[in-house]
């Protein structure tokens, strides 16, 4: 690992617990409807083993409306800041994200932003994953090959499979419903698979 320069991060069930915010957002979607949480929930966890979009397919199951998103329900792993300051002081760390505005501000106010170097997410980009151009976008502006980065992510349609394409190193984190997902080719198979931000630290 002696090429790597810098790593980036998903935030959303990477650095981020979001199991609290899902299941709150699944309570908001079935208030007054015909179908129960239950339901729903486990209509989603049957989706996430080959569809990494499981909420808006639930929705069009179901013939329901999506409700916003409440990021004041999510919650820092407690593994993220040690991992994160650990590898600070050998890499540059980053944050590639499809994210709603103020990406920044949030990861300031839960604590990790001193250990992350840089910030693209996709609100403030106009482009969200897996769309290469938003980690091409990154590396163009940390001005970092493909091969001297690392991309810790989720979910395989969004993260390991754009960051296999372009060359980077891939490490998929087995956390929230992305985790479900089995890889279902070569492209979309990470070079690392991790549980938690814990075993990061073993491989960089």
């Amino acid at each position: 690992m002696q090429s790597i320069k810098w790593i980036f991060f998903d935030i959303g069930s990477t650095l981020v617990d979001e199991s609290i915010a899902i299941r709150n957002r699944v309570k908001r979607t079935v208030a007054n409807q015909n179908i129960g949480f239950d339901d729903f929930y486990s209509k989603m966890v049957e989706i996430s083993k080959h569809d990494q979009n499981s909420y808006h397919k639930a929705l069009e199951y179901y013939g329901l409306k999506a409700v916003p998103w409440n990021s004041d329900d999510e919650f820092v792993y407690p593994a993220a800041e040690a991992c994160l300051c650990e590898l600070h002081k050998r890499y540059k760390i980053g944050i590639i994200a499809n994210q709603i505005p103020g990406s920044k501000d949030r990861l300031e106010k839960i604590g990790l932003l001193k250990n992350i170097d840089i910030v693209v997410a996709s609100a403030e980009e106009g482009v969200a994953k897996p769309d290469l151009r938003i980690f091409q976008i990154t590396l163009d502006r940390t001005k970092c090959k493909a091969e001297e980065s690392v991309m810790v992510g989720d979910r395989i349609d969004n993260d390991i499979l754009p960051a296999n394409k372009l060359g980077m190193t891939t490490v998929w984190i087995k956390q929230g419903l992305g985790g479900m997902c089995e890889p279902a080719c070569d492209f979309e198979k990470p070079d690392f698979t991790i549980n938690t931000l814990s075993e990061l630290i073993k491989y960089f």
